[in-house]
């Protein structure tokens, strides 16, 4: 699951970054992060799509789907907070 909370966190910076007009994208922290999954995920490709359903302020809220063979394995809904220069995350990653 560790794909989906980093291709989600992505997925928010893009859309934090698009609606403050900001040439780079800021440093998220996940605040909030839930999965479900649907059913066994097998090991060959896989799609994984992610797309910000809400953007406030600082923080952005994903939703995100696996899926295999057209299938969805797993669905997610995270929320991602920007964080500043001396937070202890600020680019951690």
């Amino acid at each position: 699951m560790l794909r989906l909370r980093c291709h989600s966190n992505w997925a928010a910076t893009h859309a934090l970054m698009r609606a403050a007009g900001a040439a780079a994208p800021p440093c998220t922290v996940t605040a909030d992060f839930h999965v479900k999954l649907r059913r066994p995920t097998p090991l060959k490709p896989l799609k994984l799509r992610a797309r910000a359903v809400e953007v406030q302020g600082d923080r952005a809220v994903v939703e995100a789907t696996l899926s295999a063979d057209g299938k969805v394995t797993a669905t997610c809904r995270g929320t991602f907070v920007v964080v500043k220069e001396g937070h202890p995350a600020f680019h951690r990653w």
